[in-house]
């Protein structure tokens, strides 16, 4: 009688491997846009907490003044931080401030315009907000997702 060892191979075999990273990459390819949209909304929070900001100093410009800021060139009248010249950004650059006022109606329309890598939001686009509170977007999805 011969005794037969039979050698056994520790490791994985290449099809075990494939698997893996298949499942890996199907995963990440379900994962990642998630993350990016997620990461998208954290940052409109920036361009919310702005518009506030600013809502906020035009009614106290408003109380002191009786007239809110209607010019891009008055805009340093506010007294908002990150502001250089006639231009005012969020405090990491994400969202860049203007104000005009539509139709001469008295009032004030703050515009949350994205910049950079936040510019890529197209689903929500620009945020607005006006003298009596009312919220907006530019994008196609509704005022209140974009607003959560």
């Amino acid at each position: 009688m011969r005794n037969q060892y039979v050698k056994k191979t520790a490791g994985f075999t290449l099809i075990e491997m494939m698997i893996v990273v298949a499942i890996i990459g199907i995963l990440a390819a379900i994962a990642y846009p998630s993350y990016q949209e997620y990461v998208l909304r954290g940052n409109r929070s920036e361009g919310q907490a702005l518009l506030n900001d600013a809502a906020a100093r035009q009614e106290r410009y408003f109380a002191q003044n009786n007239a809110y800021v209607t010019a891009q060139a008055n805009i340093a009248r506010l007294g908002m931080r990150n502001t250089s010249g006639t231009t005012v950004t969020s405090d990491t650059g994400k969202y860049a401030l203007t104000i005009s006022n539509p139709n001469n109606s008295g009032g004030y329309l703050l515009t949350a315009t994205p910049q950079g890598a936040q510019a890529k939001d197209t689903k929500c686009g620009n945020l607005t907000l006006n003298a009596m509170g009312t919220r907006g977007v530019s994008g196609s999805t509704s005022v209140n997702d974009c607003w959560k």
